[in-house]
Formats: structure tokens, sequence, C-alpha cells
């Protein structure tokens, strides 16, 4: 008999969900199994991207800009707290500080400062005392008392080259350089457990991704400021769950390799805060200097709390451009302060009282970004295609900050002068809503006796447009007259009479400015003056003066236009050719090539190439390169000094510059005018020469004479310039040997007596001016005299 055994299932079992387990537990384990092979996949491939990326340095070091070092002299106005300020900034230490620094060191009396340059200082190691009395430089004595002319304080730094080609600006700061309560306000509002986690924040992570499924938006980051700094170093921003992924396996090697300090000072010097101008700042260190104008150290609460805030959309947390927004946030970043317990209600209280206080000073004004540019493409051309910033070069230049600040401010302050104008010659447009550009402004200053660049504007605004016109060619206009002047002034000198005269010339010759037709390769040429204006005779003074077209092209055919083109060529108007054109400036030329071209003026007939680059040197000191500017004699002191004596008339009277006077400019000076397509004006004083220029992009015609558009900026940089110390020791200019200052009858253009009540001073070339006294001595005859011709007229 068989047995049947029945075998029975557990109680409660069941075939179909027994299946679902057994599949889900597969379905997990190769889920697991895939998860941890692509983990592995990315893990291994990027962790060669890091380790190539970490086997450099982290942030390469950046070339440092600095200015010209200024020169300290008996006279100015100084007091020991503000050069100790100064050597302080340029990274001088105190005596008796606990780490003295490597490039100098100061020590303060009551009215004497002592400055000792250390061992990488741009300066020789010579020591010096400075005496101040009243808040004056009293004296200068160097170790062993010896007085000196003048001392120079080490060079202040400028800015820092851009890192990449997407013009990075960043100053490196360590973890013990910032701050604690700038570390709890980035904790407060970014990752409050970023010491406690392992880099990821998984509840946060998650809560994020929930977010973004349930709204259909991908808005939620959900990222630890280490997972941010991966993103930072080796992603891009987007959003992708692949990225994501990558972002964390690059995350786990950070923590592996890093403390959590260290990991934070890379994140405060990597992370993006907003734009400057055409600059990207990255890191607290360039952030703290663009909104506060301060080091990091030196942040308070408040500040640190807006910094902090602003990380999450730095250009829509623009301080400059929304602050009602910043302040609202920075508010927000204090409260979570409080909620961490960082600081208490009160502290955050008073911090929210604080307004922003940002810093004025523009990109333009302080970082002079136009110029630094200029100055990276001659090093460049200079020392070729080497890593500036990894090296951490320093570069020292020509420029004079307070200068610099000052030119800025005044094309800021006077452009709307400008604008005003083409307001007014569009009327019609702006009425009918029509779109109209205003025009461009380019200024450049030099020290007129060194060739020096000490400060140079290109454009309106760095930000807008970093395309420097300071080094764009455009025809001169007028401000080239004086090259025509200055060749027949030579043609005196050598004791030549000009065609058609009798007298060497002088600044009495007379000059025909009727409309004259010449002959240029076969076609007619018909130059015209200023608003159809003409006149019979007029001496060459006046035709300066009023910057007659006709006048000026006749003088420069008789002295013959090749050699005008050659006086202009050895000045630097390299494109000057002998054509009848060339006397009213048709050649073309930049700003910065007519300011080295006018030291022949201002310098006794020495010109001067303008320079910027003074010395590359390594960061310990050592010197790579220096560099020399270069000069040459082009003309005759005497002629330089009559051809600038005329040219102070333009600035008096009836003279086309003369507006700036009446723009509170008062300096002895000596200009021209110009106006062509553009308009320019161009002038100096003793010790500074300023050279400006107004005209369109696309170079169609402003309609703007020099004197009502590029003057009004001149006249306001001058008028400030020579107000402070370095310029404000300027002299009237003296004749040189061979040279007389008389007094001309302004009727008759002979020698003024005491008779002659209408005169002017000019300045000839000795054994040239005239010799016969005006011919029309007053009247001193009673009327019987007169009615019966009794006596002598002028007894």
């Amino acid at each position: 008999m068989a047995l049947k055994i029945r075998l029975t299932r557990p109680m409660g079992q069941n075939p179909v969900a027994s299946l679902v387990l057994r599949i889900a537990l597969v379905a997990i384990a190769a889920l697991a199994l895939i998860f941890f092979a692509v983990t592995g996949f990315y893990y291994f491939k990027y962790k060669g991207i890091v380790d190539a990326r970490l086997s450099q340095p982290i942030f390469a070091n950046t070339a440092k800009i600095f200015a010209a070092p200024r020169e300290v002299r008996p006279g100015q106005r100084l007091t020991v707290r503000l050069i100790a300020n100064e050597l302080r900034d340029a990274g001088y230490s105190a005596d008796g500080a606990s780490q003295l620094s490597q490039l100098g060191t100061y020590s303060e009396g009551a009215q004497t400062i002592t400055i000792r340059p250390g061992p990488q200082s741009y300066h020789a190691p010579d020591a010096a005392n400075i005496h101040i009395s009243g808040g004056q430089v009293e004296s200068i004595t160097d170790d062993h008392g010896q007085a000196l002319s003048s001392y120079e304080l080490e060079p202040m730094l400028i800015t820092g080259l851009s890192e990449d080609v997407n013009r990075t600006k960043r100053r490196l700061v360590t973890y013990d350089e910032m701050p604690q309560t700038l570390v709890q306000a980035v904790l407060a509002i970014e990752d409050r457990r970023f010491f406690e986690h392992s880099g990821v924040n998984y509840w946060r992570l998650i809560d994020a991704i929930m977010h973004d499924v349930t709204s259909g938006q991908k808005q939620q980051g959900g990222s630890t400021l280490t997972m941010q700094l991966a993103r930072g170093f080796f992603l891009t921003p987007e959003k992708r769950i692949k990225r994501k992924l990558i972002e964390i396996v690059i995350t786990f090697q950070l923590e592996h390799r890093f403390t959590k300090k260290q990991i934070f000072e890379m994140y405060a010097n990597e992370i993006p805060l907003g734009q400057r101008g055409s600059f990207a700042i990255n890191g607290f260190g360039e952030a703290s200097q663009v909104y506060f104008g301060k080091d990091v150290p030196q942040l308070d609460l408040a500040e640190c709390a807006m910094l902090a805030g602003i990380i999450q959309r730095p250009n829509y947390f623009n301080p400059f451009r929304h602050p009602e927004r910043v302040i609202e946030r920075r508010n927000l970043v204090l409260d979570s302060m409080v909620e961490t317990g960082s600081i208490t209600k009160d502290q955050a209280e008073h911090a929210k009282a604080e307004p922003l206080h940002l810093s004025a000073a523009s990109v333009d004004a302080s970082e002079a970004p136009y110029f630094v540019d200029l100055v990276h493409e001659q090093l460049m051309q200079k020392l070729g295609e080497r890593d500036f910033n990894r090296e951490g070069l320093r570069i020292y230049t020509s420029l004079d900050p307070d200068l610099q600040r000052t030119a800025t401010a005044a094309v800021e302050s006077t452009v709307h002068v400008i604008d005003e104008q083409v307001d007014k010659l569009h009327s019609r447009q702006k009425k009918l809503g029509q779109a109209y550009v205003y025009p461009q402004v380019a200024l450049v200053a030099l020290n007129p006796h060194t060739g020096q660049v000490l400060a140079l504007v290109g454009g309106r605004s760095y930000g807008l447009s970093q395309l420097n016109h300071a080094v764009a060619k455009r025809p001169t206009g007028s401000i080239f007259k004086p090259f025509v002047y200055a060749t027949a002034f030579d043609t005196a000198a050598e004791g030549t009479m000009l065609p058609g005269q009798t007298k060497l010339f002088s600044p009495v010759t007379m000059l025909s400015d009727q409309q004259t037709t010449y002959d240029v390769g076969g076609q007619e040429y018909t130059p015209r003056n200023f608003e159809g204006e003409y006149h019979d005779q007029v001496t060459a003074r006046y035709a300066l003066m009023r910057s007659l077209n006709n006048a000026t092209i006749g003088l420069a055919a008789m002295v013959g236009f090749d050699r005008v083109a050659a006086l202009a060529r050895d000045a630097g108007v390299k494109s000057a050719r002998g054509t009848p054109s060339v006397a009213i400036g048709s050649y073309d030329a930049t700003p910065l090539d007519m300011a080295g071209a006018y030291t022949i003026f201002a310098n006794h007939g020495l010109h001067l190439d303008p320079w910027m680059l003074a010395s590359v040197r390594t960061p310990t000191g050592d010197v790579i390169s220096d560099y020399a500017p270069t000069s040459k004699q082009v003309l005759d002191a005497r002629v330089a000094y009559l051809t600038l004596n005329m040219m102070e008339n333009v600035l008096r009277g009836h003279g086309t510059g003369a507006g700036v006077r009446n723009r509170g400019f008062i300096s002895p000076a000596a200009g021209k005018t110009g106006t062509s397509h553009d308009a320019w004006f161009a002038g100096f004083t003793s010790n500074l020469l300023c050279v400006v220029w107004v005209g369109n992009d696309d170079y169609t015609d402003i309609k703007l004479q020099g004197a009502d558009a590029a003057a009004p900026i001149w006249a306001e940089f001058m008028k400030k310039a020579v107000l402070l110390p370095q310029y404000s020791d300027t002299n009237e200019f003296n004749p040189p040997e061979g040279v007389e200052i008389v007094k001309i009858d302004n009727i008759s253009n002979l020698l003024s007596d005491e008779t002659c009540p209408d005169s002017y001073d000019a300045a000839f070339l000795a054994g040239t001016a005239p010799i016969v006294t005006c011919d029309h001595p007053g009247e001193h005859r009673n009327i019987l005299q007169k009615i019966f011709g009794l006596g002598k007229s002028g007894d």
C-alpha cells in the first residue's frame, strides 16, 4: 500500500508575494551592483582628474601690478600718520611687530618717521628719517644725518593680473586670516553641519531632490560647502543627476584628502562673488576689497553677513545695483546666525542697523584697468608667453594712483557736459524716441620731463567697453598745428628766411588767411576755415591763437610740407606725410602718441617716448628686467619755447582754449584745441602734460569743437591735479638763453611803450624782435593846439 504524503505551506505564505520578494531582492542587488559599478567607474575616472588638478598649486599666484613710488619732498603737506599708513598699506611692518616684513619696517615718533627698506623692497636698503613740523615735511635725512632733497616710499599695489580668459580676479586669504564671524555667517546660511558631516548632507540632499521632483523644476541645491567646491573646481554649474553623482564622488575625494579647515579655506578663495566691470570676483579676499575697500581681517559682523548672503546669487544680490535686496539678504543671514547661536540677538539688531558702507571707488578709478591691460600687453611683448601669474612676478609701473583717481573722476563728472550737447544736436531724434550714441573719451597724463604715464583713461566705462581709446588711432585735428609753427621757428633758428619774407619768422610774421586751392596728386584741395571765417593778413601768433586753417597751411607751404611731416614723425606722429592737409592734422595718431609728441614743447625740444613699465622682479625682489625710457632731441630748446609761448596765448583772451580759465583752472599753462571729426585738447603745465580726446567709435563726426567737448574734461582734471602735493609746484615757463620777451603793441605789432596801452608780451628769437616803436602815440595837445596845428603830437 502506497503512502501519500502532503506537504503543507506555512500558514500565511503567499506564492505570489514570495516571488515578488525574491524579484525585489534581486532587483535591489542588481541596482546596488550597478550603483557601485557606476560609482566606482566615476570614482576612478575622476580620481585621475582630481589628482592632476591637485598635483599643482590649487590657486595660482597672481602677478602683482605696483604703482610708481611716491616721492616725499620738503614742503609737502603730510603727517607722520599718513606716511605710516601708506607704508603699512604697501606691506611694511612697524618696528616691534611679531613678524617683520621682508619689504621693510618703520618706526614712528611724534614728529619723525624712520623708514628702513628690507631685502625685498623695490628700493636699495637705504634708510631715511622724515621730519614733520606743523603738518608739513620740514626735512629728510639719511642714516648719517645728510640732508636729502627727496625720498621715495615703497610702491603701492594697484591690482593683480586676471588669472584667465574669464578675467578672474582673486586675493588669497588663509583660514586663520578670516574673522570667525565670516566663517559662522557662511555656515549659518550655506551649510550648518559642515564640521559634522562627511561631505554630503543626505537628508538635505533628499529633501532638495524631492522638492525638484514635486515642483517639476531643478532649483533646489542641497549642496554642502564641499560639494560647491567640487563643482567650482571641476564641473559646470548645470543641474543634472549625472553631474550631481560626479559631484558627490569628487566631494568624497576632497573630504578624504583635506581637513575641514583646508576645505573651507579653498572654498573661501574659490567662491564666485559677482562681477566688477569685465572682471569676475572670486573669493572673499577680492570681494572684501571690491565692496568695502579693506582686507578680510578688517571686516565687521555686518560686512561678513553681507558677503555670506550674496553667495547664493551674486549677480542678483549685487550690492552696487540692488542695495535693498542685499540688506534684506544680509539681515536674513544675521537671523540665521542667531539661530545657530553664533551671535546674540542684540548683536544681530546692531548689525542690521548698519548701512552697507560700500566702497565708493569704481573699478576704473581704483585699479586703472585700461592702464593695466596695456602693461599686460607690454609684458607679453617683452617677456614672451611666460606664466606671469604662476611665477608671482612683481611688476612696477609708472602709474600715480592719486592722479589716476583724479583722471577717472574728471571724466565721470564731466561727460554730462558732452552728453547735454549731443542731446541738443539730436533733439529731433530724442523727441521721436530714436536711438543715438554718446561719444567715447580718452585721457592721458604724462610727466613731460620723464615720459612717465601717470594716469590713463581709455573710455567712459571699462565695464561697458574694454576698447582702449587711448591707443586708438584718430585724425589729430588742430592740436597738430603747433608742429607747423615749430618748423617755421626752426628755419629762423637756422637763419633762413621763408619764401616771400624779408625777415626771419617770428610771432608777428604776417600770414595770408585767404582761402587757397592746392594741387594734390592732380586733384584740387581747398581747405576751409571754421564757420567760413577768413582774414586778409594776420600775425602768426593770431593764426595759432584762433586756429586758422588757411593761414597755417600757407605757412606750412612756405616751410615745406615734407619738413613739417618730418618733424612730426620725429615727435612720434609716424603716419604724417608731406601734403597740405598735414598742417591741420589729417593724419592719424593715438592720444598716447600725441601726449608723447607734446613733450618736445614742454621739455626743451627733447622727445620722450611715453612709458608705463619700469621693472619686473621675482616675488623675493630679484630683478628680472629694468626698463629705461628712450629720448631724442628733436628741436632746438629756443624753438620749443617760442612755440610754447604762442600756445600760452591759446588759453588767454580770445584764444580757442580760453574757456579752461572760465572753468577754474588758473595755473600757468600752454595748450591747443583740436577739431576734426573728433574733439581734442592738449596742454601742459611746468610739471604735468595731459591730452584729452572725444569721438565716436564709428568715426562719424561728433559735430562738437575741442573747446566745447575736450577742454572741459581737461580743465576739470588739471585744476584738481594741481591741488595734489606732487603737482602743486607749477611755475611760469622760463625762456632759455637766446630768447627775449618783449612787449608788442596789439594794433601795429611793433614795439610798445607807455604811449601804447593795448599791448601783449611775445617771445622772439634774439635779434628778430621789432626795433621800431608803435606808430600811433597818444594825443596830449589841447584843443587850441589841435585847431591851429601847434605843437607835436605826443609831446
